[in-house]
C-alpha cells in the first residue's frame, strides 16, 4: 500500500491510500490509522476485489452473521468510519460491489482481497462528531454526551 497526505489544515489530515494487488485492506487501513494516530476518521473508497467477507449485524443475538465470497468484484461503493475503541483505531465500513452480471452484494466490511488496486480517502473527523464503541452492541456510536451542544 502506497500513501500520501492531500490536506493538513487545523489539526485535521486528509489522506489518500493506494492499495496493492492481494492487500488485505481493512488489515492496511486499521495498521495506516493506528501508525498515524488516527482514532476517528471517514473514509470512502472504490476499487476491486478479489474476495470479500461481508457481515449483516443481527439485532437478536447482537452479533454479526458473516458470508464470503470468491470472485472478481467492483467496489461501487464503500463509506465507513474510524472510532476509538480504548484508545485503538476500529474500523466499521459498509461496501456495495458489483457483479459480473451487475447484480450487487452490499453489507459490513469484515475482510476484502483487493484486485487490483483500491483507493481510499480517509479524512479525520472534528472532536465533536467523534464516535465511541457502545459496549452494549459493539457498535461505533456518535456520544451525545460529547457533542457540542446546538
Amino acid at each position: 500500500m502506497k500513501s500520501t497526505r492531500l490536506l493538513e489544515e487545523n489539526g485535521l489530515r486528509t489522506f489518500l491510500l493506494v492499495m496493492d494487488k492481494g492487500d488485505e485492506a481493512f488489515e492496511q487501513i486499521t495498521g495506516f490509522a493506528e501508525a498515524n494516530g488516527i482514532t476517528a476518521a471517514s473514509l470512502t473508497a472504490i476499487g476491486a476485489a478479489s474476495h470479500v467477507t461481508l457481515g449483516y449485524f443481527d439485532r437478536d443475538t447482537s452479533e454479526y452473521r458473516y458470508t464470503g465470497f470468491d470472485e472478481q468484484l467492483e467496489i461501487a461503493s464503500c463509506i465507513g468510519d474510524i472510532a476509538d475503541n480504548q484508545g485503538k483505531a476500529a474500523l466499521h465500513a459498509h461496501i456495495v460491489l458489483g457483479r459480473a452480471d451487475s447484480t450487487a452484494l452490499a453489507g459490513h466490511l469484515k475482510e476484502l482481497r483487493v484486485f487490483p488496486t483500491m483507493e481510499v480517502v480517509l479524512t479525520e473527523t472534528p472532536a465533536h462528531l467523534r464516535k465511541k464503541v457502545d459496549p452494549q452492541t459493539g457498535l461505533a456510536l456518535i456520544s451525545a454526551d460529547d457533542s457540542t451542544p446546538s
